[in-house]
């Protein structure tokens, strides 16, 4: 086929960065690799970074990033059952999402005449065959947009591809607040499954979101990995966009950075802050890229304030954001203490090898 040709039958193609999804490939995992035992909640956990799991049912999930994965690929987001839940009640729904904020989608001239189509491709391995559910969800004008595919053979890996017409209904807010969402449905209660699938944008009815979905969370045989997502504008799927883990890694710490010390104890001191008094002080914080948001700020482990050579004096009980300069990478720590010392500085040091903190301005 001549480049002519090719790229006629590929209309609204962008150039530079066409892949929408963060973590497609699943290769960055800040928060851990593994998570054990995920009932009933909603949440980020020790997975691929960039995916919240909603498990809104009975059944329990160890998630984890997996290295299985088709040619091309390292690394899958793994759900795996270990307790079932044979009888979905009503208003039960477990899928996983990627949120977006709507400063970053205004290019698909959403609520206009000109509104583009977007493709969603994805490889998938299920040990549960059948029909499954992807949907868009527009959270500035609640509405929608489902489609489904098959998993035809029980722990194969397969590609999938679905396109979602553009909407000339209900413009995105250009700022960096959610206005979009993708969801891979795996199990529906009938709140959501009972009507007709919405394929075309419409104003939201939960029982049209995921009707035909399969209830993967039936057996705890079963399992289900997704990698190679990608999300671009246009009708057609392209080529995986493949990104170095730099670049990954710097595209998900707008919404997540933690920093753990990963040597011995009290190494060495993480940052310098000045007591104020006895109880509180302040520290400043350069994280690698300016986050979303002000983010809030959790201690992990325990963290000392120590003076070199002469030992512990303090230890930090909490901490939160008190400044931020939302157009640089710049915080200062507002830090509370138990027995510290009033105007001196001291160096904040994790009292163990996995002591340290997480920034998060997740959507």
């Amino acid at each position: 086929m001549s480049k002519a040709r090719e790229l006629a039958q590929k209309p609204n193609q962008p150039t530079g960065r066409k892949n929408l999804i963060i973590n497609g490939a699943m290769n960055v995992a800040q928060r851990g690799t593994s998570q054990i035992g995920v009932g009933y909640n909603a949440g980020y956990f020790d997975a691929p970074d960039r995916y919240i799991f909603n498990n809104i049912s009975q059944a329990v999930f160890d998630l984890s990033q997996a290295a299985d994965a088709p040619d091309g690929f390292a690394y899958s987001y793994k759900l795996d059952c270990t307790t079932a839940d044979t009888s979905l009640a009503a208003d039960h729904e477990i899928n996983l999402s990627q949120r977006f904020e709507g400063q970053d989608f205004q290019h698909i001239k959403k609520g206009t005449s000109d509104a583009l189509p977007m493709t969603l491709s994805f490889w998938v391995k299920s040990g549960k065959t059948g029909t499954y559910i992807v949907e868009i969800k527009d959270t500035d004008n609640t509405r929608t947009i489902s489609k489904s595919y098959t998993v035809n053979s029980a722990n194969t890996w397969e590609k999938k591809s679905v396109t979602f017409v553009g909407d000339t209904s209900g413009a995105l807010d250009t700022d960096k607040n959610l206005s979009l969402f993708v969801s891979w449905w795996v199990s529906a209660g009938s709140n959501y499954n009972s009507g007709t699938l919405e394929t075309s944008w419409a104003s939201q009815t939960n029982a049209n979101r995921a009707v035909g979905q399969v209830n993967f969370a039936d057996n705890t045989s079963n399992n289900w990995l997704l990698t190679g997502v990608q999300l671009e504008v246009g009708s057609v799927d392209t080529e995986f966009e493949h990104r170095s883990y730099g670049e990954e890694l710097a595209l998900c710490q707008r919404y997540y950075y933690q920093w753990l010390n990963t040597t011995t104890a009290d190494a060495h001191g993480l940052h310098v802050i000045g007591m104020f008094t006895s109880t509180r002080g302040f520290w400043g914080l350069t994280t690698p890229v300016a986050m979303r948001a002000t983010p809030s700020i959790t201690k992990i482990g325990t963290v000392s304030l120590r003076t070199p050579g002469l030992g512990a004096d303090g230890t930090v009980n909490s901490w939160s954001v008190y400044t931020l300069d939302e157009e640089s990478n710049q915080l200062s720590i507002d830090t509370a203490v138990t027995g510290g010392t009033a105007n001196v500085y001291r160096n904040v040091t994790p009292a163990s090898s996995t002591g340290g903190y997480k920034l998060e301005a997740e959507l």
